[in-house]
Order: C-alpha cells, then sequence, then structure tokens
C-alpha cells in the first residue's frame, strides 16, 4: 500500500488516506474541536505562528492546524487523486 502524502504549507505533510475533513476554523463546533483536541494534547500546529485557515481532521483524532486555504488544500488532495487514476 503506497501511501500519499498532502502539503499542507511550509513543507508540512499529512498522510492523505489518514484525512477524515478539511474545514475552516471559524465556526463555533470547530473552535470547540480545537479547544478539545489541545486539552488532550492531539492537536497538531502547522501554522508556523500564522492565522489559521484550515483544520485537518484525522481518523485517528488528531487536529491539525494550517496557514494554507481549506481550498488550497483540498485542490492539492484532488490533483493528487487525478494523477494517481490517469496513471493506472
Amino acid at each position: 500500500m503506497d501511501t500519499r502524502l498532502i502539503n499542507i504549507g511550509f513543507g508540512n505533510i499529512v498522510a492523505a488516506n489518514r484525512i477524515v475533513a478539511i474545514v475552516s476554523p471559524d465556526s463555533a463546533p470547530i473552535k470547540r474541536i480545537i479547544q478539545k483536541a489541545r486539552e488532550k494534547g492531539i492537536l497538531i500546529d502547522a501554522t508556523y505562528g500564522r492565522r489559521t485557515r484550515a483544520v485537518v481532521i484525522t481518523d485517528s483524532g488528531h487536529v491539525v492546524l494550517s496557514a494554507v486555504q481549506p481550498e488550497t488544500v483540498a485542490h492539492r488532495f484532488a490533483s493528487r487523486e487525478s494523477v494517481e487514476e490517469e496513471a493506472e
């Protein structure tokens, strides 16, 4: 099984097959998810001190903060899938 990796900004990479959701951090429920992850110690801040623009939620429950727009991360995710489909 080949592990695909998705760049979430500033050289940070997440395993694509572990991603459950890529969401915007603006809503109250997402802010609660971030806070609970911080309290549990399963929050990964990959923003390098910049504003959080995307929240990546993984199947292991980890929450990854990214300074890249959710649409950009989703586009990278989708373009990687289309490249693999063409190769098959």
